[in-house]
């Protein structure tokens, strides 16, 4: 036990050193690939948590009189604007009194916090609000309760999105150890001046795609744009691996392989550029918004688009998903509830998150931090059909496996190896067979 909480301890370590800085843009320009945040102020703002960029010592309305109260919400979101008229909305709906402490505004404050919360069993917090990567490291640590019989039940559980469940939140005995807040797509977009331009008019297939890469390649211009810094590059090698039929833990899997030497294909043909390797979000959606790309993925809502006065049908939108084999894949993200095991108020807990989990509760999350509900049926009914995601955002849940990023405990030190070394495969340093057997290397390493 003392081997593990220091390996999660170190981990959760390093994943502070890298997302230190984390601000709010759109689409995390500051925030690394692992998208931290991408989605806590989705809807709106694509970028970093709203939190990240609010006094540091902000503090909300406890929603408790004279130190009473029924349970603590440690919470990113109590510097949102709408925070307390939600903390009410909970209260009355639940008849609970809530405590409510402010997770720090600094990433790596509030990730060492939570950490030591979990892994001391202190029991002044009942529930708490984490992103992927601490789910990835916490969620066979012990440290957060089981919500199968109480919460996350047969009869709702369906309406989640259900590879992100089981990629993200689901523990080795099949727990599901979280509610997650919402749902934030690594979209697809496209530039649809650009597709008229080429007289391109679909992108279904793979074949639809590699002529739209050539038409609209050429003349400093590039069909597909990417943030290939190395602690980015890893959303979007896990995509088209997932779009090849590959597993992006399996680098035995030979549509892995196919994956990668599809990147190195577009750099040798001119459809992507090399010196984007130095390039986070920050960098790519600039370029975007100048027409110097065809199509890329992002996180996000398209705000960076929409202040260039680019975001449109005919201009930068959302897309679907190419299918490049029996089925269409998408990412989602979020961050999620989740239950102290040494709680002391797990009766309490429970019914937030079962209020979490509900229809109500996920309307409430939306119309308060306008976060895309989790849910797909509640998505269908609350959001308006005027909201240019939602008809997106619908396709993508329905249309596609919809899945988790592929995280393991150690997931930063897990992340920038992936992305030393796909830059090196770039720039031909080395082979894709040494890339593949790096990358097995590295799952077998940092899955501990």
């Amino acid at each position: 036990m003392k081997k593990k909480l220091i390996s999660v301890l170190l981990s959760a370590a390093l994943v502070c050193s890298v997302l230190a800085g984390c601000g709010k843009s759109d689409s995390n320009s500051g925030s690394s690939a692992a998208a931290d945040e991408s989605g806590a102020a989705d809807a709106g703002s694509d970028g970093a948590a709203a939190q990240d960029t609010a006094p540091a010592e902000a503090e909300a309305d406890t929603g408790s009189k004279d130190g009473e109260y029924d349970l603590t919400l440690y919470t990113i979101n109590s510097t949102d604007e709408d925070f307390n008229d939600w903390l009410a909305n909970v209260e009355g709906a639940t008849g609970l009194k809530i405590n409510v402490i402010a997770a720090p505004t600094d990433s790596d404050t509030r990730q060492q916090k939570i950490t030591t919360i979990l892994s001391t069993g202190d029991a002044s917090v009942d529930i708490l609000e984490i992103n992927d990567e601490m789910s990835a490291s916490f969620k066979n640590s012990g440290w957060l309760e089981g919500l199968n019989d109480t919460v996350m039940t047969e009869d709702i559980r369906g309406e989640f999105p259900q590879g992100y469940m089981a990629d993200m939140i689901t523990d080795r005995d099949g727990q599901i150890i979280g509610v997650p807040g919402y749902s934030g797509y690594l979209a697809f977009w496209v530039n649809q001046e650009i597709m008229d331009e080429v007289g391109i008019t679909s992108l279904d297939t793979k074949e639809d795609y590699m002529k739209y890469l050539e038409a609209a390649s050429g003349n400093g211009r590039y069909g597909y744009g990417g943030s290939w810094e190395k602690t980015y590059v890893f959303n979007e090698i896990a995509q088209f691996v997932n779009m090849f039929g590959g597993d992006y833990l399996d680098w035995t899997n030979p549509a892995n392989k196919e994956a990668l030497e599809f990147f190195h294909e577009m750099v040798e043909k001119g459809y992507t550029p090399i010196d984007q390797i130095a390039d986070k979000y920050e960098q790519m959606n600039p370029k975007f918004n100048d027409g110097k790309y065809g199509s890329l993925f992002m996180w996000g809502l398209g705000t960076d688009y929409d202040k260039a006065g680019m975001l449109g049908e005919d201009k930068i939108h959302m897309a679907m998903v190419p299918q490049f084999t029996d089925q269409k894949y998408i990412f989602t993200d979020s961050w999620s509830y989740v239950l102290n095991t040494a709680s002391g108020h797990k009766d309490a807990a429970i019914k937030f998150l079962q209020y979490m989990a509900s229809e109500e509760g996920m309307k409430a999350n939306y119309e308060a931090f306008d976060r895309y509900p989790a849910r797909k049926d509640v998505a269908e009914k609350v959001v308006p059909d005027t909201d240019p995601a939602k008809e997106m955002y619908s396709r993508y849940a329905n249309e596609c496996v919809v899945k988790g990023r592929p995280m393991l405990p150690q997931t930063m030190e897990f992340i920038s190896a992936m992305g030393t070394i796909f830059q090196s495969y770039m720039k031909d340093e080395i082979t894709v067979d040494d890339f593949c057997a790096k990358a097995q290397e590295y799952v077998e390493t940092y899955n501990k």
